[in-house]
């Protein structure tokens, strides 16, 4: 089983341009990128702006990755929040261990749980106000 660490870039509305600059800047490749209004499960009441912002994309940058995802509602990312470590497996229930095992004395920011773009997937932030998001890579 693998588990792999990847900074995780939570953006104010802007990850679509970052990601271009990124692309020209350090070579990054796009992976894959999914914006909220690809999710099916969306409120309606999301306008054309907000459904065109992204909700989880993943870059090749050298032997590294990069994930990005923009605040639903472009608010200003909370201190701390900014880069996250994202902890990727392959395996739903590694994944909701290591979830649980970082929520002792912590607090769970997103429950652990299936979402369109994981199956198992939750955002945590441990007791030294570290931000881990747990994300299972869907097997294809």
């Amino acid at each position: 089983m693998t588990v792999k660490l990847t900074p995780y870039l939570n953006m104010e509305g802007n990850a679509k341009k970052a990601i271009q600059f990124y692309e020209q800047a350090i070579g990054a490749e796009v992976l894959s990128i999914m914006t909220y209004g690809d999710m099916s499960e969306m409120p309606n009441t999301f306008t054309d702006d907000l459904k065109d912002l992204v909700a989880h994309a993943k870059l090749q940058v050298g032997g590294s990755e990069l994930m990005f995802s923009d605040a639903p509602d472009s608010s200003p990312i909370e201190k701390g929040k900014q880069v996250t470590i994202c902890i990727s497996t392959n395996d739903v229930e590694k994944s909701k261990r290591i979830f649980e095992a970082l929520q002792q004395d912590g607090k769970f920011n997103m429950p652990f749980g299936e979402e369109p773009f994981s199956p198992g997937f939750g955002d945590v932030t441990d007791k030294f106000g570290v931000t881990f998001q747990v994300y299972t890579e869907i097997q294809n």
